[in-house]
């Protein structure tokens, strides 16, 4: 039947694990923008995203063809998929009950195909998901599907990063109360010296602490972990 998703079991947990993360409103990054790169790729799909499912709404994190920064989460289709551990494929909305009346149906983007793969913590919360959507009826292929499940695992790793890095922040602040307040952007984590001066959160945290800190993806751990992703990737190339 049309209508939107009903809300998780734990839906207060779930919002409460969500703001942890400190993910909505924040800018996009590269990291991020790779990942859904790639799904678009992979998938042979104009459109990739990565949406989080906030109270009322869904945000987009990421995106690949798609110009809106958020939809209502009436209208989500990711809101559907965080219902289960187990991604959501559906081949045409138009023959799906749950979405035929749907305005992302009916109207811009006019989604067909839409597959979900839910962004799943270690705690079992699923905070959004990393979808792909087409404009016509068709499915994933067995490869293209295990590479999205991959993909998604990775989004989730990137934003336990996040966390531990503002984790971090956090930390290094009250451990410098003493010495002044230290300012940080609620955006894009960097850091202002006492000159005014704007640094990275890693690149200040190096020069006043013993931590280092790396993020990414390097070609070897690529091959190693998403080898057919690397794959895909020489193909294009």
């Amino acid at each position: 039947m049309t209508g939107p998703a009903p809300k998780p079991d734990n839906e207060v947990a779930r919002l409460r694990a969500l703001s942890e993360y400190r993910i909505l409103g924040s800018k996009p990054e590269e990291s991020f923008d790779n990942i859904t790169s790639m799904a678009a790729l992979i998938c042979h799909a104009p459109i990739a995203l990565i949406s989080i499912v906030d109270h009322d709404r869904q945000w987009f994190k990421s995106k690949v063809g798609l110009e809106t920064e958020e939809t209502p989460r009436d209208w989500s289709f990711c809101a559907h998929t965080i219902l289960s551990p187990k991604p959501m494929i559906v081949e045409d909305a138009l023959f799906d009950d749950r979405f035929k009346d749907n305005p992302l149906v009916k109207k811009d983007p006019h989604i067909r195909l839409y597959a979900g793969f839910p962004l799943q913590t270690n705690r079992h919360h699923r905070i959004g998901t990393l979808c792909v959507i087409d404009r016509m009826p068709k499915s994933l292929t067995s490869t293209q599907y295990k590479i999205m499940e991959r993909l998604a695992a990775q989004v989730v790793t990137l934003l336990e990063l996040r966390k531990r890095s503002l984790s971090l922040l956090d930390e290094f602040c009250r451990l410098h109360q003493q010495k002044g307040m230290l300012c940080s952007c609620s955006y894009c984590r960097q850091v202002r010296d006492s000159q005014g001066t704007w640094h990275p959160l890693e690149e200040f945290m190096m020069r006043h602490s013993t931590l280092n800190f790396s993020h990414g993806i390097c070609e070897s751990c690529m091959e190693e972990h998403f080898p057919d992703v690397a794959a895909q990737q020489e193909q294009v190339v």
